[in-house]
């Protein structure tokens, strides 16, 4: 009885702490998707440089985090090389890349699947769901998408849904691949991760090309040096606050003990 009232406790928090995560990033997501769909266009090469500075920054907190895992299976670090490889093919071959644009009341599988994997970002330490879509050359529109919804124009409503669609799909199927992938080759999954991250930098560096009026790649010229010490000082703020909401975790259980 206690084995099965203790599961059934441990399943309740679970909910109650997906739920709290899941409220906070429908609030964040929306908070961001009002300011980026503004200045996205405008403000291309500063939002480019704030991504970069969010992954290389966050690229050392991972090496850091998992540093035994690596150093003990670093046979299977060349999973690094086909992430880059995986990413770059992505990139280049991107269906809605060049300022095609992307149809919003028309989606296609694409958008579903990307809904999936940019919600697996949840557990894939590092990596934000955001970052994948930019990898899919997909955030622009969804962004997009939902900024057009909260402004009571739902002519891009099935997008959102088959994107929602894919989110759910992610959490009930795609997240226990990946957590699985974690327990039994934890090494090469996150050599594989640091692969997407540094592959990621070439999609972003290509993001200007997606847009709807197509702009030059991103390039020193254009870099926002400022921009992407703030990426880096967002993902360190990020990291700080993690340690310190860990520290009190463990102190609140040593005086409950």
């Amino acid at each position: 009885d206690n084995l099965i009232s203790g599961t059934k406790e441990k399943r309740i928090s679970a909910i109650k702490y997906l739920i709290k995560l899941g409220i906070g990033w429908t609030i964040g997501f929306g908070l961001a998707v009002i300011i980026l769909a503004n200045v996205f266009e405008t403000h291309i090469y500063q939002i480019s440089s704030l991504f970069m500075g969010f992954i290389i920054f966050a690229i050392p907190i991972v090496i850091i985090e998992e540093k035994s895992c690596l150093k003990e299976k670093i046979n299977r670090i060349f999973f690094v090389m086909i992430g880059i490889v995986l990413v770059s093919v992505i990139t280049y071959f991107n269906p809605v890349g060049g300022g095609n644009g992307m149809d919003l009341s028309n989606p296609n599988i694409l958008t579903f699947v990307c809904g999936a994997i940019a919600i697996c970002a949840m557990i894939l330490p590092g990596i934000s769901g955001s970052t994948l879509l930019l990898i899919f050359g997909i955030y622009l529109p969804i962004v997009t998408a939902i900024k057009d919804i909260l402004h009571f124009n739902f002519h891009a409503l099935p997008i959102v849904i088959a994107f929602g669609l894919g989110v759910v799909t992610g959490v009930i199927s795609i997240i226990k691949i990946i957590r699985k992938a974690l327990d039994k080759h934890r090494a090469a999954t996150v050599y594989l991760i640091i692969g997407l991250m540094l592959g990621s930098l070439y999609a972003i560096v290509m993001g200007p090309t997606t847009l709807d009026m197509p702009q030059p790649s991103l390039s020193i010229d254009t870099f926002s040096f400022v921009f992407f010490i703030i990426g880096g000082a967002v993902i360190m703020g990020m990291q700080t606050m993690k340690i310190v909401y860990a520290k009190s975790e463990q102190i609140d259980e040593k005086t409950t003990v």
